[in-house]
């Protein structure tokens, strides 16, 4: 657990330096979106846009209709 707890506010340090997010930013944001925003600020390809699968899946779980 110390390892984590290590690993997380290293990783919070980081968000906060390069994306100037604050440590509630970082607690919000998936493990999926840190590494999506840190490899385009690095100039890393990524993911292609997302496809209507995704786009339909994400309709569904937050609808704001």
């Amino acid at each position: 657990m110390a390892e984590f707890a290590a690993a997380a506010a290293r990783l919070a340090g980081v968000a906060g330096a390069l994306l100037g997010w604050p440590p509630g930013e970082f607690w919000k944001a998936t493990p999926a979106e840190l590494a999506t925003v840190l490899a385009a600020m690095s100039g890393g390809g990524g993911d292609p846009a997302a496809s209507p699968a995704d786009l339909r899946r994400l309709m569904e779980m937050f609808p704001d209709g």
